[in-house]
């Protein structure tokens, strides 16, 4: 294989990787729990922009509830963007193992 061939073939890989860098931060998961009390929603890079909390689960006797259903809320949001990013990006990952997703 000729080398400079192998040069624009990595050029465009890169191209590539920054498109789908940009393009991820406008992809976004909501998860929920506790019925839809809480909802987390996160991006395509795992940050997370917003949080939305039902006044009913904001008990300050019961503290360790609404830490937990946020947390509960988190995990589901971010097993839903792992697959919005896999139906997304699969062929261009092209069997790629990266973690998290």
């Amino acid at each position: 294989m000729n080398p400079f061939d192998m040069l624009k073939n990595i050029q465009q890989m890169k191209d590539q990787l920054k498109s789908v860098q940009e393009e991820l931060k406008e992809l976004t998961a909501t998860g929920s729990s506790g019925g839809n009390i809480v909802n987390v929603t996160i991006n395509g890079k795992f940050e997370i922009i917003s949080v939305r909390l039902d006044p009913l689960c904001v008990d300050p006797r019961d503290v360790t509830m609404l830490q937990d259903l946020i947390i509960a809320a988190h995990h589901d949001a971010m097993s839903k963007i792992q697959e919005a990013i896999k139906a997304k990006y699969g062929p261009l990952l092209n069997g790629m193992n990266i973690p998290g997703l």
